[in-house]
C-alpha cells in the first residue's frame, strides 16, 4: 500500500461530502503508512489530485487529530506558499489556523513542542501573501486569526495586519468584513492589555 493504492483512492473519491471524506479517511486513519503519501500528494502541485488530497488531510487534521501533520511539519510549511489551486490552498488554509490556535492553548500539547519558529515564519509570510492577493474569504479568514494568534508572540505582525484588513481585506466580501472586524478588535483589546 503506497502512492498507488492511495492515488486510486483519491480518484475513486467522488464528490466531497462529508461522508466520502470521512470514509477515505477512515481507510488513511487504518493504515497510517498512507498518511505520508497523502502529504506529498496535496504537495504534488501539477496534479489535480492534490486537492482532494489536501480535503483529507484536512479533514483527519480538524476531525480526528492534528497531531498526525506535526511529522510533517517541515514540508508542510515549506511547500504551501507553492500552493496553485484555490481548493487545495483554503484546507491548508484551515490547518494553520488550527496549528495557531494549538500553539496558543493555554494547556500543554504537542504542537507547542514541534512548532518551532522557521515552521511559524513560513506560515505567516505564506499568511500574508494569501491575504494580499486573490483568494477565498475562507483562506482569508482562517489566515486572520493564525496571524493575530503568532502577532500575541511576534510584535510586528499585528500592526501589518491591522494596515492590510482596513486598507482591503474587509471590503473584499461580508465574510472578509465580520472575520476582519473582529480581529481588529482582539488587536485594540491586545495593545491596551500590553499599556
Amino acid at each position: 500500500m503506497g502512492i498507488i493504492f492511495l492515488t486510486k483512492l483519491m480518484n475513486n473519491l467522488g464528490a466531497p461530502t462529508r461522508e466520502n471524506r470521512q470514509k477515505t479517511a477512515n481507510i488513511i486513519l487504518e493504515n497510517k503508512e498512507l498518511f505520508r503519501p497523502l502529504v506529498s500528494i496535496t504537495f504534488d502541485f501539477e496534479n489535480k489530485l492534490s486537492i482532494r488530497a489536501a480535503w483529507i488531510l484536512e479533514w483527519i487534521c480538524s476531525h480526528h487529530n492534528l497531531n498526525w501533520i506535526l511529522p510533517h511539519l517541515d514540508e508542510f510549511t515549506a511547500k504551501i506558499s507553492a500552493l496553485k489551486f484555490d481548493s487545495a490552498i483554503r484546507p491548508c488554509a484551515k490547518i494553520c489556523e488550527l496549528l495557531s490556535t494549538a500553539y496558543f492553548y493555554k494547556k500543554e500539547n504537542e504542537v507547542q513542542k514541534y512548532l518551532t519558529p522557521e515552521h511559524i515564519e513560513a506560515m505567516v509570510e505564506t499568511g500574508f501573501d494569501w491575504l494580499i492577493t486573490p483568494q477565498k474569504t475562507a483562506v482569508k479568514a482562517y489566515t486572520m486569526t493564525t496571524l493575530y494568534l503568532f502577532g500575541l508572540q511576534i510584535d510586528w505582525i499585528h500592526s501589518e495586519l491591522e494596515q492590510i484588513i482596513r486598507s482591503s481585506v474587509i471590503y473584499e466580501s461580508k465574510g472578509c468584513e465580520s472575520r476582519g472586524k473582529h480581529v481588529l478588535s482582539l488587536i485594540e483589546k491586545h495593545k491596551k492589555r500590553k499599556l
